[in-house]
């Protein structure tokens, strides 16, 4: 088959620029490593139930691109409220002590706001020895996958400032959504790429399964592959390779822990482990009311839980909750399903894409663009602006032969966006590539893919 468009990777944000593409009559190919789509999307069945390893949340919700997919695909959603804010029954986390809490990160945002750091390092907008600092590492690990050491100022205001309160659930499970919204488009699987040329008349793309052809190619890849070097592109791209190092992947981490007694816990709620420490759990009790605890790790804890290994995560989560719950209830919980994310490294590790302090790439003196993020068990709704909306890569004298798409504005490393909608920016026959460039530079188009 002769391809148009080959796009690498198959998460949410290739799967949107296939269908798009597809959509408008583009002959594509979706090329991914590992042996399903989604990327960190991904629901598994245990028992009858639907869990979701990874993303689970539609946040900032009421403009959230994939919420409205949702809707669309007649997709049953949960619009209630989150527990996150609450502790069940204040164990361990009296009332004053969560007002004490919340007024910190407060004061940490204002501060950020009103006084940002010179330096840009958000750790530095409250003291380290702030008694609920470590309580602020454990929320910037939820966000960020990072404590506030190893983040953005700038970053972390973009991305919590903009945040809205309304967050939804798929029941049927998030990865589920992704991964049928990929039926349909041609795919090849289990396919590692290796190597883009993108230098001659066509592009050609080195897999472990042979090269692959096509007019041009969307690199939908997490950060830390491109960093990593695992691709080889020639022309070299190391300008794009440098802004992707300087957006790396934080760290978060899932646990499912089943129980016996299905109302020996409310539904829907939640605890934290030792709120002033950034060494804890987050633990969503009972989601949906099914008979199991969701554990989730950020940032500290989720590497210190990678380190643990398996049964060294099963045995702190156990811990934290039979301190808050009781050692009759901590015994009878049993691992029922954990992040299959650490047996895809390195194709998947991580979850959250966090601008490091500084920023990436610098371009007349502002600072890089984000790719994206999909963590926390989350698909965010402000950082991307759509997965298919292409950038100028003026690399060499075919610029619209090379993209790289994520979740933020779906631009080339380091490079000022053009804007124009990926499908028609693609080149069709008879078209003179430059004059298209020049017809599109500065229109803003959003993209109907979704993400």
């Amino acid at each position: 088959m002769e391809l148009d468009v080959a796009i690498i990777g198959a998460g949410a944000a290739g799967i949107a620029a296939a269908r798009r593409l597809r959509d408008r009559g583009r002959r594509v190919l979706l090329i991914e490593a590992m042996r399903r789509v989604g990327g960190r999307a991904h629901t598994t069945m245990v028992e009858g139930m639907p869990l979701d390893l990874g993303c689970g949340w539609l946040h900032s919700a009421e403009r959230n691109p994939l919420a409205r997919f949702a809707e669309a695909e007649e997709v049953a959603i949960d619009r209630s409220d989150a527990a996150w804010g609450k502790q069940l029954h204040n164990l361990g986390f009296s009332a004053a002590e969560q007002h004490e809490a919340w007024a910190a990160f407060e004061m940490f945002e204002r501060s950020l706001g009103e006084n940002p750091p010179a330096n840009d390092c958000a750790g530095d907008a409250i003291a380290r020895g702030h008694p609920w600092r470590g309580f602020l590492d454990m929320l910037s690990g939820a966000l960020n996958g990072a404590e506030l050491d190893l983040v953005s100022a700038r970053d972390f205001l973009a991305y919590d400032g903009h945040a809205s309160q309304t967050n939804w659930r798929l029941p049927g499970g998030m990865g589920n959504l992704i991964a049928d919204a990929a039926a349909g488009l041609p795919l090849s699987l289990a396919t590692s790429v290796t190597a883009v040329d993108h230098g001659g008349a066509t592009v050609r793309i080195g897999t472990e399964r042979g090269t692959i052809e096509a007019q041009a190619v969307i690199v939908a890849v997490p950060t830390d592959i491109l960093a990593r070097g695992d691709i080889t592109f020639t022309p070299a791209v190391d300008e794009h390779l440098h802004a992707a190092a300087r957006l790396p992947l934080g760290r978060v981490d899932k646990l499912f822990l089943a129980f016996a007694d299905a109302e020996a816990i409310p539904a829907e709620a939640h605890l934290l482990g030792k709120p002033r420490s950034a060494l804890t759990g987050s633990y969503y009790m009972r989601p949906f009311g099914r008979p199991v605890i969701e554990c989730f790790f950020g940032g500290i804890a989720a590497r210190a839980m990678a380190d643990a290994g398996d049964a060294g995560r099963t045995a702190f989560a156990i811990e934290e909750l039979g301190v808050l719950l009781g050692g009759d209830f901590a015994r009878g919980l049993r691992p029922e399903l954990r992040d299959e994310r650490r047996d895809l490294h390195p194709l998947i590790d991580g979850g959250v894409v966090h601008e490091v302090v500084d920023g990436p790439v610098r371009r007349d003196g502002r600072v890089g663009h984000r790719l994206g993020r999909l963590g926390r068990g989350n698909v965010d709704a402000d950082e991307p602006r759509r997965a298919a909306r292409l950038g100028d890569f003026r690399g060499d004298t075919r610029p619209l032969r090379l993209v790289h798409v994520g979740y933020d504005d779906a631009r080339p490393l380091g490079r000022e966006p053009f804007g124009v909608g990926l499908a028609d920016a693609l080149p069709r026959a008879g078209d003179d590539r430059d004059s298209l460039i020049q017809a599109s530079h500065g229109r803003q188009e959003n993209t109907d893919a979704c993400r």
